[in-house]
């Protein structure tokens, strides 16, 4: 199961006001970022997911800026699988009402079709669900070409989406990259890569640890101990042990300033 692009907002190329977007794919397997690519932020989000080829079975998961039914009916005709939410103002018309499971929150499961589209000759069509959401007191209208799973299985992979805003709050927060220090298109580019590169390496130290670290945590105590002697895969698992005293100190070079 993989979650499509999203973006990051920082400055452009130049020294005055603008945005660079960062558009990820981050698959559910590990919460890491399986495609990235870097464009201008006046870039829409959509037009860099149409150019990606997904695998078919893949279930992608995205917020309203990817609306396309275009898109959405070609990768039907691709068997790739998606959630997102329905626009208020989608024309589509019922075909058929689907009998509801006694399960608590879900409203209603439709089989739709877009009017645009019956127009123009291009059948295809859709799955609506209403999910009630008592945490956040709201109604959540979701749109899918997935037909077999449950009402409330649609509304469960949605609310995963969330990984992805968690995957660039810590790569703003934990990496720093709110700031840079190049205004140049390169020296965005290296920041950032590097940024995505260090990330895959800390979340690659937390899977293998055996304590129970936050990524926060992992990376503030891991700066500190970047002038300490000691052996990382050591310190991952037990990170509150002194470090081992060395048997031998190598002799410190004397700095003549007279």
């Amino acid at each position: 199961m993989i979650y499509a692009p999203a973006c990051l907002i920082g400055p452009r190329f130049r020294r005055t006001k603008g945005a660079v977007k960062l558009h990820l794919l981050l698959d559910h397997d590990g919460y890491l970022p399986e495609y990235a690519v870097i464009t201008e932020g006046k870039r829409h989000e959509v037009r860099v997911a149409r150019q990606i080829r997904f695998t078919p079975g893949t279930m992608l998961v995205f917020d309203r800026g990817y609306t396309d039914y275009e898109w959405f009916r070609r990768l039907t005709r691709q068997q790739v699988h998606f959630v997102t939410r329905l626009k208020d103002n989608a024309d589509y018309g019922v075909v058929e009402e689907r009998e509801l499971p006694r399960r608590k929150g879900v409203r209603r499961d439709q089989v739709i079709f877009f009017y645009k589209q019956g127009r123009e000759g291009k059948e295809c069509f859709f799955r609506r669900v209403e999910f009630w959401d008592e945490a956040q007191n709201r109604l959540l209208v979701f749109l899918t070409n997935q037909m077999t799973l449950s009402a409330a299985t649609i509304a469960a992979v949605y609310k995963e989406r969330w990984a992805i805003e968690l995957f660039f709050k810590a790569l703003k927060q934990s990496l720093r990259v709110k700031t840079f220090v190049g205004t140049s298109a390169n020296a965005l580019k290296t920041q950032i890569w590097a940024a995505l590169i260090a990330m895959l390496l800390i979340k690659y130290l937390q899977l293998r640890s055996t304590f129970s670290w936050s990524l926060s945590n992992l990376v503030a105590l891991l700066r500190q101990q970047l002038f300490v002697y000691r052996d990382l895969w050591t310190w991952i698992d037990a990170p509150f042990q002194s470090p081992p005293q060395l048997e031998f100190m190598p002799e410190q070079l004397a700095l003549a300033l007279a």
